[in-house]
Protein backbone atom coordinates (compact mmCIF):
# COMPACT_ATOMS: atom_id res chain seq x y z
CA UNK A 1 0.00 0.00 0.00
CA UNK A 2 1.24 3.14 -0.89
CA UNK A 3 2.15 5.46 2.08
CA UNK A 4 0.76 8.84 1.15
CA UNK A 5 -2.86 7.12 0.59
CA UNK A 6 -2.74 5.13 3.80
CA UNK A 7 -5.25 5.46 6.60
CA UNK A 8 -1.60 4.71 8.49
CA UNK A 9 -0.66 8.13 7.79
CA UNK A 10 -3.02 10.15 10.33
CA UNK A 11 -1.25 7.71 13.35
CA UNK A 12 2.06 8.82 11.91
CA UNK A 13 0.85 12.60 12.09
CA UNK A 14 -0.98 12.75 15.25
CA UNK A 15 2.28 10.81 16.97
CA UNK A 16 4.61 13.18 15.52
CA UNK A 17 2.88 16.56 16.00
CA UNK A 18 1.88 15.29 19.98
CA UNK A 19 6.02 15.18 20.25
CA UNK A 20 6.79 18.02 18.97
CA UNK A 21 3.97 19.78 21.27
CA UNK A 22 5.56 18.84 24.49
CA UNK A 23 8.89 19.58 22.55
CA UNK A 24 8.12 23.06 21.89
CA UNK A 25 6.79 23.00 25.59
CA UNK A 26 10.49 22.76 27.10
CA UNK A 27 12.07 26.14 24.83
CA UNK A 28 10.17 28.57 27.10
CA UNK A 29 9.22 26.79 30.34
CA UNK A 30 12.18 28.24 31.65
CA UNK A 31 11.79 31.16 31.24
CA UNK A 32 8.80 31.05 34.20
CA UNK A 33 11.25 30.60 37.10
CA UNK A 34 13.95 32.76 35.65
CA UNK A 35 13.66 34.55 39.21
CA UNK A 36 13.43 31.50 40.71
CA UNK A 37 16.82 30.24 39.24
CA UNK A 38 18.63 33.51 40.17
CA UNK A 39 17.99 33.47 43.26
CA UNK A 40 18.41 29.25 43.87
CA UNK A 41 21.60 29.29 42.35
CA UNK A 42 22.53 32.90 42.82
CA UNK A 43 23.18 33.48 39.28
CA UNK A 44 23.32 37.15 37.08
CA UNK A 45 21.04 37.90 34.33
CA UNK A 46 24.45 37.14 31.91
CA UNK A 47 24.23 33.67 33.41
CA UNK A 48 20.40 33.43 33.02
CA UNK A 49 20.97 34.39 29.60
CA UNK A 50 23.89 31.79 28.92
CA UNK A 51 21.51 29.19 30.16
CA UNK A 52 18.59 30.13 27.88
CA UNK A 53 21.34 30.90 24.70
CA UNK A 54 23.21 27.58 25.28
CA UNK A 55 20.04 25.36 24.48
CA UNK A 56 19.73 27.15 21.32
CA UNK A 57 23.10 27.25 19.90
CA UNK A 58 23.07 23.61 20.41
CA UNK A 59 19.74 23.65 18.46
CA UNK A 60 21.30 26.22 15.84
CA UNK A 61 24.54 23.91 14.69
CA UNK A 62 23.32 20.95 14.59
CA UNK A 63 20.52 22.41 11.86
CA UNK A 64 21.95 21.62 8.89
CA UNK A 65 24.28 18.51 9.93
CA UNK A 66 20.58 17.21 10.80
CA UNK A 67 19.17 17.91 7.61
CA UNK A 68 21.80 16.52 5.65
CA UNK A 69 21.81 13.14 7.56
CA UNK A 70 18.20 13.28 7.51
CA UNK A 71 18.24 13.97 3.85
CA UNK A 72 20.81 11.22 3.20
CA UNK A 73 19.48 8.27 6.00
CA UNK A 74 15.85 9.32 6.90
CA UNK A 75 14.26 11.08 9.49
CA UNK A 76 12.77 8.76 11.48
CA UNK A 77 15.53 7.17 13.70
CA UNK A 78 16.77 11.26 14.48
CA UNK A 79 13.52 12.36 15.36
CA UNK A 80 13.25 9.41 17.30
CA UNK A 81 16.77 10.38 18.97
CA UNK A 82 15.35 13.80 19.24
CA UNK A 83 12.92 12.68 21.90
CA UNK A 84 14.97 10.48 24.06
CA UNK A 85 17.39 13.34 24.15
CA UNK A 86 15.20 16.14 24.72
CA UNK A 87 13.36 13.60 27.31
CA UNK A 88 16.91 13.14 29.32
CA UNK A 89 17.63 16.31 29.05
CA UNK A 90 14.55 18.04 31.04
CA UNK A 91 15.13 14.70 33.48
CA UNK A 92 18.14 15.78 34.14
CA UNK A 93 17.22 19.57 34.17
CA UNK A 94 14.76 18.96 37.17
CA UNK A 95 17.42 16.99 39.30
CA UNK A 96 19.80 19.78 38.67
CA UNK A 97 22.17 20.60 41.56
CA UNK A 98 23.89 23.57 40.30
CA UNK A 99 24.20 26.17 37.74
CA UNK A 100 26.63 23.74 35.65
CA UNK A 101 24.32 21.08 35.35
CA UNK A 102 21.83 23.09 34.59
CA UNK A 103 23.90 24.19 31.33
CA UNK A 104 24.65 20.21 30.35
CA UNK A 105 20.88 19.43 30.43
CA UNK A 106 19.84 22.70 28.70
CA UNK A 107 22.39 21.35 26.23
CA UNK A 108 21.07 17.80 25.71
CA UNK A 109 17.57 19.41 25.62
CA UNK A 110 18.97 21.90 22.60
CA UNK A 111 20.58 18.34 20.71
CA UNK A 112 17.32 16.40 20.44
CA UNK A 113 15.05 19.88 20.07
CA UNK A 114 17.05 20.17 17.18
CA UNK A 115 16.19 17.35 14.97
CA UNK A 116 12.26 17.94 15.60
CA UNK A 117 11.42 20.13 13.06
CA UNK A 118 13.88 19.19 10.19
CA UNK A 119 12.60 15.92 10.48
CA UNK A 120 9.07 16.28 11.05
CA UNK A 121 8.84 18.37 7.66
CA UNK A 122 10.38 15.79 6.03
CA UNK A 123 8.13 12.52 7.66
CA UNK A 124 5.17 15.28 6.44
CA UNK A 125 6.39 15.50 3.24
CA UNK A 126 6.94 11.54 2.64
CA UNK A 127 3.39 10.52 4.22
CA UNK A 128 1.11 13.04 2.34
CA UNK A 129 1.01 14.23 -0.90
CA UNK A 130 1.89 17.98 -2.16
CA UNK A 131 -1.25 19.45 -1.78
CA UNK A 132 -2.03 18.12 1.52
CA UNK A 133 1.12 19.71 3.11
CA UNK A 134 0.53 23.25 3.54
CA UNK A 135 -2.53 23.34 5.34
CA UNK A 136 -0.43 20.41 7.64
CA UNK A 137 2.18 22.50 8.01
CA UNK A 138 -0.23 25.11 9.52
CA UNK A 139 -1.65 22.43 11.81
CA UNK A 140 2.01 21.81 12.76
CA UNK A 141 2.54 25.38 13.60
CA UNK A 142 -0.33 25.19 15.78
CA UNK A 143 0.79 22.50 17.50
CA UNK A 144 4.27 23.95 18.31
CA UNK A 145 2.23 27.20 19.78
CA UNK A 146 -0.03 24.80 21.52
CA UNK A 147 3.36 23.53 23.31
CA UNK A 148 4.18 27.09 24.16
CA UNK A 149 0.67 27.72 25.39
CA UNK A 150 1.32 24.34 27.81
CA UNK A 151 4.33 26.40 29.01
CA UNK A 152 2.49 29.67 29.91
CA UNK A 153 -0.66 29.86 32.73
CA UNK A 154 -1.12 25.92 32.95
CA UNK A 155 2.50 25.22 33.72
CA UNK A 156 2.81 28.44 35.80
CA UNK A 157 -0.34 27.01 38.02
CA UNK A 158 2.05 23.96 38.54
CA UNK A 159 4.78 24.95 39.36
CA UNK A 160 3.53 27.13 41.87
CA UNK A 161 1.50 24.13 43.21
CA UNK A 162 4.26 21.50 43.53
CA UNK A 163 7.79 23.54 43.02
CA UNK A 164 9.53 23.83 39.36
CA UNK A 165 11.43 20.23 39.80
CA UNK A 166 8.07 18.08 39.79
CA UNK A 167 6.69 19.43 36.65
CA UNK A 168 10.26 19.44 34.34
CA UNK A 169 10.72 15.88 35.69
CA UNK A 170 7.53 14.69 34.40
CA UNK A 171 7.41 16.24 30.98
CA UNK A 172 10.89 14.71 31.24
CA UNK A 173 9.50 11.11 31.23
CA UNK A 174 7.08 11.59 29.12
CA UNK A 175 9.32 12.74 26.37
CA UNK A 176 11.02 9.57 27.06
CA UNK A 177 7.96 7.81 26.57
CA UNK A 178 7.50 9.49 23.40
CA UNK A 179 10.87 8.36 21.92
CA UNK A 180 9.26 4.74 22.65
CA UNK A 181 5.91 5.46 20.72
CA UNK A 182 7.88 6.72 17.85
CA UNK A 183 9.90 4.41 16.80
CA UNK A 184 6.98 1.63 17.07
CA UNK A 185 4.59 4.10 14.71
CA UNK A 186 7.09 5.26 12.21
CA UNK A 187 9.95 2.18 12.19
CA UNK A 188 8.42 -0.97 13.47
CA UNK A 189 4.95 -0.95 11.92
CA UNK A 190 6.21 0.87 9.21
CA UNK A 191 8.37 -1.94 8.21
CA UNK A 192 5.58 -4.77 8.07
CA UNK A 193 2.99 -3.10 6.09
CA UNK A 194 5.11 -0.74 3.73
CA UNK A 195 8.15 -2.75 2.40
CA UNK A 196 8.23 -1.56 -0.91
CA UNK A 197 8.27 1.96 -0.11
CA UNK A 198 11.35 1.01 2.21
CA UNK A 199 12.78 -1.24 -0.60
CA UNK A 200 12.19 2.31 -2.79
CA UNK A 201 14.31 4.75 -0.46
CA UNK A 202 17.25 2.77 0.13
CA UNK A 203 17.32 2.59 -4.00
CA UNK A 204 17.41 6.18 -4.62
CA UNK A 205 19.97 7.22 -1.65
CA UNK A 206 22.44 6.45 -4.62
CA UNK A 207 21.82 8.94 -7.24
CA UNK A 208 21.87 11.35 -4.67
CA UNK A 209 24.14 15.03 -4.96
CA UNK A 210 27.61 14.59 -3.10
CA UNK A 211 27.07 17.07 0.23
CA UNK A 212 29.51 19.63 -0.93
CA UNK A 213 28.49 20.18 -4.08
CA UNK A 214 24.99 20.77 -2.65
CA UNK A 215 25.86 23.02 0.45
CA UNK A 216 27.79 25.02 -1.85
CA UNK A 217 24.48 25.45 -4.50
CA UNK A 218 22.37 25.74 -1.59
CA UNK A 219 24.42 28.69 0.51
CA UNK A 220 24.67 30.40 -3.05
CA UNK A 221 21.07 30.49 -3.63
CA UNK A 222 19.06 33.83 -2.86
CA UNK A 223 15.88 31.54 -1.91
CA UNK A 224 17.90 30.03 0.56
CA UNK A 225 19.08 32.67 2.45
CA UNK A 226 15.19 35.07 2.21
CA UNK A 227 14.25 32.09 4.22
CA UNK A 228 17.06 31.88 6.90
CA UNK A 229 16.40 35.64 7.58
CA UNK A 230 12.74 35.39 7.71
CA UNK A 231 12.83 33.10 10.42
CA UNK A 232 15.75 35.08 12.03
CA UNK A 233 13.38 38.10 11.97
CA UNK A 234 10.29 36.16 13.59
CA UNK A 235 10.81 32.76 15.57
CA UNK A 236 14.26 34.18 17.20
CA UNK A 237 13.02 37.61 18.78
CA UNK A 238 9.92 36.34 19.64
CA UNK A 239 11.19 32.56 21.04
CA UNK A 240 14.58 34.26 22.79
CA UNK A 241 12.33 36.89 24.37
CA UNK A 242 9.52 34.58 25.89
CA UNK A 243 12.04 31.86 26.78
CA UNK A 244 14.03 34.05 28.77
CA UNK A 245 13.00 37.70 29.41
CA UNK A 246 9.02 37.86 29.52
CA UNK A 247 8.30 37.11 32.84
CA UNK A 248 10.74 38.94 34.74
CA UNK A 249 9.74 42.21 32.37
CA UNK A 250 6.27 41.78 33.61
CA UNK A 251 6.67 41.47 37.24
CA UNK A 252 9.13 44.28 37.27
CA UNK A 253 7.84 46.81 34.94
CA UNK A 254 3.97 46.19 35.74
CA UNK A 255 3.56 44.60 39.07
CA UNK A 256 2.45 41.76 37.79
CA UNK A 257 2.15 37.77 39.57
CA UNK A 258 4.14 35.08 37.19
CA UNK A 259 0.62 33.69 36.37
CA UNK A 260 -0.39 36.94 35.53
CA UNK A 261 2.95 37.36 33.13
CA UNK A 262 1.91 33.69 31.87
CA UNK A 263 -1.70 34.65 31.18
CA UNK A 264 -0.39 37.52 28.89
CA UNK A 265 2.16 34.90 27.16
CA UNK A 266 -1.10 32.88 26.84
CA UNK A 267 -2.55 35.70 24.59
CA UNK A 268 0.52 35.73 22.36
CA UNK A 269 0.11 31.75 21.72
CA UNK A 270 -3.38 32.36 20.28
CA UNK A 271 -1.63 34.89 18.02
CA UNK A 272 0.92 32.23 17.23
CA UNK A 273 -2.32 29.98 16.70
CA UNK A 274 -4.16 32.25 15.06
CA UNK A 275 -1.28 33.17 12.73
CA UNK A 276 -0.30 29.62 12.02
CA UNK A 277 -3.51 28.75 10.55
CA UNK A 278 -5.01 32.29 9.11
CA UNK A 279 -1.64 32.88 7.39
CA UNK A 280 -0.88 29.45 5.54
CA UNK A 281 -4.90 29.88 4.38
CA UNK A 282 -4.30 33.39 2.80
CA UNK A 283 -1.40 32.11 1.13
CA UNK A 284 -3.68 29.46 -0.14
CA UNK A 285 -6.21 31.96 -1.61
CA UNK A 286 -3.77 34.50 -2.79
CA UNK A 287 -1.14 31.77 -4.21
CA UNK A 288 1.60 33.17 -2.87
CA UNK A 289 4.15 33.23 -0.09
CA UNK A 290 5.46 36.29 -0.44
CA UNK A 291 3.02 39.28 0.27
CA UNK A 292 1.24 37.86 2.86
CA UNK A 293 4.59 37.16 4.62
CA UNK A 294 5.71 40.17 3.60
CA UNK A 295 3.01 42.14 5.34
CA UNK A 296 3.71 39.78 8.59
CA UNK A 297 7.16 40.96 8.77
CA UNK A 298 6.34 44.85 8.62
CA UNK A 299 3.47 44.44 11.53
CA UNK A 300 5.72 42.25 13.70
CA UNK A 301 8.95 45.12 13.03
CA UNK A 302 6.54 48.09 13.75
CA UNK A 303 5.34 45.97 16.84
CA UNK A 304 8.53 46.06 18.58
CA UNK A 305 9.36 49.17 17.78
CA UNK A 306 6.36 50.07 19.60
CA UNK A 307 8.21 48.96 23.04
CA UNK A 308 10.74 51.96 22.00
CA UNK A 309 8.81 54.60 21.57
CA UNK A 310 6.89 53.84 25.04
CA UNK A 311 10.58 54.00 26.55
CA UNK A 312 10.15 50.14 27.28
CA UNK A 313 7.09 50.03 28.94
CA UNK A 314 3.50 50.96 26.65
CA UNK A 315 -0.18 51.18 28.44
CA UNK A 316 -1.38 47.72 29.43
CA UNK A 317 -4.19 47.52 26.64
CA UNK A 318 -1.37 48.20 24.02
CA UNK A 319 0.73 45.37 25.53
CA UNK A 320 -1.65 43.00 25.02
CA UNK A 321 -1.95 43.66 21.44
CA UNK A 322 1.74 44.16 20.56
CA UNK A 323 2.00 40.20 22.17
CA UNK A 324 -0.68 39.05 20.00
CA UNK A 325 0.67 40.56 17.15
CA UNK A 326 3.81 39.41 17.54
CA UNK A 327 3.01 35.84 18.24
CA UNK A 328 1.29 36.12 15.21
CA UNK A 329 4.13 36.44 13.72
CA UNK A 330 6.02 33.48 15.46
CA UNK A 331 2.99 31.30 14.03
CA UNK A 332 3.03 32.73 10.60
CA UNK A 333 6.62 31.75 10.28
CA UNK A 334 5.22 28.16 8.80
CA UNK A 335 5.46 30.05 5.66
CA UNK A 336 9.19 29.89 5.24
CA UNK A 337 8.61 25.89 5.51
CA UNK A 338 6.17 26.07 2.96
CA UNK A 339 8.60 28.23 0.65
CA UNK A 340 11.37 25.71 1.53
CA UNK A 341 8.84 22.79 0.13
CA UNK A 342 7.56 24.47 -3.30
CA UNK A 343 11.14 25.71 -4.03
CA UNK A 344 13.39 22.86 -3.54
CA UNK A 345 13.62 19.51 -4.64
CA UNK A 346 12.84 16.74 -2.33
CA UNK A 347 16.26 15.42 -1.84
CA UNK A 348 17.39 19.44 -0.48
CA UNK A 349 14.42 20.02 1.65
CA UNK A 350 15.87 18.88 4.72
CA UNK A 351 19.12 20.34 4.44
CA UNK A 352 17.44 23.90 3.39
CA UNK A 353 14.78 23.50 6.23
CA UNK A 354 17.75 22.97 8.44
CA UNK A 355 19.01 26.21 7.33
CA UNK A 356 16.98 28.44 7.28
CA UNK A 357 15.75 27.22 11.00
CA UNK A 358 18.91 27.61 12.00
CA UNK A 359 18.40 31.54 11.27
CA UNK A 360 15.51 31.63 14.22
CA UNK A 361 17.42 30.07 16.57
CA UNK A 362 20.90 31.86 15.64
CA UNK A 363 18.63 34.76 16.79
CA UNK A 364 17.45 32.89 19.69
CA UNK A 365 20.89 32.62 21.03
CA UNK A 366 21.68 36.07 20.67
CA UNK A 367 18.87 38.08 21.75
CA UNK A 368 18.69 36.53 25.73
CA UNK A 369 22.34 36.68 25.88
CA UNK A 370 22.71 40.28 24.47
CA UNK A 371 19.20 41.11 26.58
CA UNK A 372 20.69 40.07 29.55
CA UNK A 373 24.02 41.85 29.45
CA UNK A 374 21.63 45.28 28.75
CA UNK A 375 20.13 44.30 31.99
CA UNK A 376 23.00 43.86 34.26
CA UNK A 377 24.96 47.47 32.44
CA UNK A 378 21.63 49.49 33.60
CA UNK A 379 21.06 48.60 37.32
CA UNK A 380 18.45 48.85 39.13
CA UNK A 381 16.41 46.26 36.85
CA UNK A 382 13.42 48.06 38.24
CA UNK A 383 14.59 51.41 36.99
CA UNK A 384 13.16 50.03 33.45
CA UNK A 385 16.38 51.87 31.43
CA UNK A 386 17.79 48.26 30.72
CA UNK A 387 14.24 46.80 29.26
CA UNK A 388 14.15 50.17 27.14
CA UNK A 389 17.72 49.60 25.84
CA UNK A 390 17.33 45.96 25.64
CA UNK A 391 14.20 46.05 23.08
CA UNK A 392 16.54 47.51 20.54
CA UNK A 393 17.88 43.96 19.76
CA UNK A 394 14.40 42.45 18.22
CA UNK A 395 13.74 45.43 16.10
CA UNK A 396 16.82 45.32 14.57
CA UNK A 397 16.49 41.69 13.84
CA UNK A 398 12.93 42.29 13.25
CA UNK A 399 14.47 44.91 9.85
CA UNK A 400 16.43 41.22 8.64
CA UNK A 401 13.25 39.73 9.19
CA UNK A 402 11.49 42.53 6.88
CA UNK A 403 15.19 42.12 4.74
CA UNK A 404 14.20 38.41 4.02
CA UNK A 405 10.47 39.44 2.85
CA UNK A 406 11.65 41.31 0.57
CA UNK A 407 14.47 38.71 -0.78
CA UNK A 408 11.44 35.95 -0.81
CA UNK A 409 10.84 35.23 -5.01
CA UNK A 410 7.83 34.67 -6.40
CA UNK A 411 8.13 31.24 -8.73
CA UNK A 412 5.34 28.93 -10.38
CA UNK A 413 6.33 25.69 -10.46
CA UNK A 414 3.63 22.56 -11.51
CA UNK A 415 4.25 21.53 -7.75
CA UNK A 416 3.09 24.91 -6.67
CA UNK A 417 0.23 24.95 -8.76
CA UNK A 418 -0.58 21.71 -7.58
CA UNK A 419 -0.79 22.90 -4.43
CA UNK A 420 -2.65 26.35 -4.89
CA UNK A 421 0.49 28.03 -4.22
CA UNK A 422 3.19 30.14 -5.69
CA UNK A 423 6.69 31.26 -3.72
Amino acid sequence: MDKQNSKYRWIVFTAVLFTYFLVVSQRTAPGLITDQLMKDFNVSASTIGLLTSIQFLAYASLQIPIGILSDRYGPNLFLIAGALLNGLGTLIYSFAPNEFVLLVSRSLVGMGDATIWVNLVLILSQWFRVKEFVGLLGLAGMAGSLGFLLATFPFSAWIAHSGWRTPFFTVGVLLVLCGILLYVVLVKQPNKRFKEDNLVTVQTEQKREKTLAMLKRIFSDRQAWATFFCHFGLVGTYVGFIGSWAVPYGMQMYGMTRSEVSQLMMIGLVGAIVGASLTTWIANRLESIKRPYLVVHLVVFVSWAVFLLFSGKPPYFMLIILFFIIGYGNGASALTFAAVRQSFTMREVGVVSGFANTGGFISAILLPSIYGKVLDHFQPVSSGIGYFYGFIIPVLFSILGLMGGFLLREQRRESSKASGLSV
